[in-house]
This record gives C-alpha cells, sequence and structure tokens, in this order.
C-alpha cells in the first residue's frame, strides 16, 4: 500500500509544478494531495515535499492555519473568473456555462473567505 500512496504522491507533484506553468491546472490542490499521499507512504518523501522552498510552504500554511497565501488567492480567483468566459468564447452551450460560474463561485467564495497565512498579515 505504500508503494501506492508514493506514487500517488509522486504524480500529484509532478501535475502541481505542471499547474505552474499550466494556467488551467490548479496547483495547491495537488501539493496537498501529494503531501497526503507522502505522510502515508515516506516520511522521508514529506519531510522533503515540506521543506521544499518553494512547494513546501503553501502546504504548511494550509496544514497550520488554514490559510492560501495572497499571491494563491488572486491566480485561483482571476483563472476562475477568466475560465467561464472563455468557455463561453468558444460557443459551449449556455446552460454549461451557467453551472461552470455557479460552481466556480461557490470555489472562489471558499478560497477568498480563507485567512492569509501569519507571514503575510499586516
Amino acid at each position: 500500500m505504500r508503494i501506492i500512496w508514493a506514487s500517488l504522491g509522486g504524480v500529484a507533484v509532478v501535475l502541481a509544478i505542471a499547474g505552474i506553468l499550466l494556467p488551467l491546472l490548479p496547483t495547491t490542490p495537488f501539493l496537498l494531495l501529494a503531501a497526503f499521499a507522502f505522510a502515508r507512504s515516506s516520511p522521508r518523501l514529506e519531510a522533503w515535499l515540506l521543506g521544499h522552498r518553494h512547494l513546501g510552504p503553501p502546504i504548511l500554511a494550509w496544514r497550520e492555519q488554514r490559510a492560501i497565501g495572497r499571491k494563491a488567492k488572486r491566480l485561483a480567483l482571476a483563472t476562475m473568473a477568466a475560465t467561464p468566459v472563455l468557455t463561453w468564447a468558444v460557443g459551449v452551450d449556455p446552460m454549461i456555462v451557467a453551472l461552470q460560474v455557479a460552481v466556480l463561485a461557490a470555489v472562489a467564495l471558499f478560497i477568498a473567505t480563507r485567512p492569509l497565512p501569519q507571514t503575510e498579515r499586516l
């Protein structure tokens, strides 16, 4: 079972890194999934991920404070705002676009109401 968890964690890290480069692929959820999977498979891999200079801080902020950083919030909210516009522009059925708007609005509300990490608060 540890191999399955480690594999899932590895795939999640790859997807998270791809999400840094690809605007519509989320990074943070994949990082959280990787941390969850590594915690169940390998303390060494979990420690590596949490200690990583770029990937670790968002995971720790979520784990310790249930907080999302300002930059991540802005990027997530901007992407969620642009997605229905792009979906509509390519001619997707208006009912699908409306459903997409409703789901993304709920997720945006959740993200917007999360606190900032202690290190970003004024």
